[in-house]
């Protein structure tokens, strides 16, 4: 591992991509990349709590192979993350959504880039865990019509006769009131699982601002985990890590037969494998599939992109945001997103990200 390590430090100078495609993703397996050298200062990153636990492998493990090199990670959530880009205030983000018109936006009337724009690079896939705490029970069922129930505050006990039907073996459901528990900031997490909720279950539009007026609002994954494992009968949503980490009971949510899907992380892979992938130039951006209905194929998913300058980084950070990109899309570090809760990129899509990488100028 270390070997690869060393070999997946830095990017080359070629050329990024042009033109524009789309195509569908390959089977889940990372790609590597080779340099020379590992660059030397820190480099300050921000954004998503989402892929913060792989981050956190990540800088530990690169950090202790490029001894020069400080990564700061602040996960501050995608929306303040894409905030704190644009401000200079770190040199790429991380965001669980790829970036809106208004925010390439602000980056060209900023100059964020220079006379150039942002890029999408995706980097780190994972499925949404629905986790609750309902005393007596660690298995359910939650079609995503009861989940839109739930948060918009139709459902509010867990004995209701929606949670019921979809769990008809389930003998213990609690006369209790749900507790549901939702992020407060601008969130990936949220705008991934209103998507799911909006396509399969009726519920308002996707959106970064969770569109729930009846549940409670908390900052960051790990606030949403923390509020469920304490709270008798509560339920959120957090990147599948979260789940794993915090051992929390997580439900099978429903597809677009109606059928309930277990949450593993191959099932999520075979999800994410069915998205249809866009490129634009060095940009790449992931659309999922939401009718797209094997019984294999966990649909609450998301992916987080890292945002950087396509043009336009300053000199001196160049060689540390190529080389610390680098080394996130290489099989070394892909290979390690299982062990921490997440699902490895597809193979295709690495090496279109490792092209990019070597472009970034």
């Amino acid at each position: 591992m270390a070997a690869a390590l060393a070999l997946s430090a830095c990017g080359s100078d070629n050329g990024a991509p042009s033109g524009s495609s789309s195509t569908t993703a390959a089977a889940a397996g990372g790609s590597s990349s080779t340099a020379a050298t590992c660059p030397s200062g820190t480099l300050k990153l921000a954004g998503s709590t989402a892929q913060q636990n792989a981050m956190s492998q990540w800088t530990k493990d690169y950090q202790g192979q490029c001894t020069g090199v400080t990564v700061d990670y602040n996960g501050n959530g995608s929306g303040a993350g894409v905030t704190s880009f644009i401000q200079k205030q770190a040199d790429f983000a991380g965001s669980d959504y790829s970036l809106s018109s208004d925010q390439s936006g602000q980056v060209t009337s900023a100059g964020r880039c220079g006379s150039g724009t942002a890029i999408d690079i995706p980097a780190v896939p994972g499925a949404i865990a629905v986790v609750f705490n309902v005393p007596g029970v660690t298995s359910l069922n939650l079609s995503a019509k009861t989940l839109a129930g739930i948060y918009n505050g139709t459902i509010t006990n867990w004995n209701d006769a929606a949670i019921k039907t979809d769990n008809p073996s389930v003998s213990n459901l609690p006369n209790l009131k749900i507790q549901a528990f939702m992020r407060s900031d601008t969130s990936g997490t949220s705008y991934n699982f209103s998507n799911y909720l909006n396509a399969l279950g009726g519920f308002g539009p996707a959106n970064k601002q969770f569109p729930s007026k009846t549940a409670q609002g908390v900052k960051g994954s790990s606030a949403v985990a923390a509020k469920v494992q304490s709270t008798s009968g509560g339920i959120g949503y957090v990147e599948y890590s979260y789940a794993t980490q915090d051992k929390l009971s997580y439900a099978e949510v429903s597809n677009a037969n109606g059928a309930f899907v277990q949450l593993t992380q191959d099932n999520a892979a075979n999800f994410i494998a069915k998205a249809k992938v866009t490129q634009n130039g060095a940009d790449t951006t992931l659309a999922f599939d939401y009718t797209y209905a094997a019984a294999d194929a966990y649909p609450a998913t998301l992916v987080t992109y890292e945002i950087a300058c396509g043009t336009g980084n300053d000199a001196t950070q160049l060689p540390l945001i190529k080389g610390f990109l680098n080394y996130i899309v290489s099989s070394a570090a892909q290979g390690e997103l299982t062990a921490e809760g997440y699902v490895p990129l597809p193979s295709s899509i690495a090496a279109t990200d490792t092209t990019a990488i070597a472009g970034l100028q």
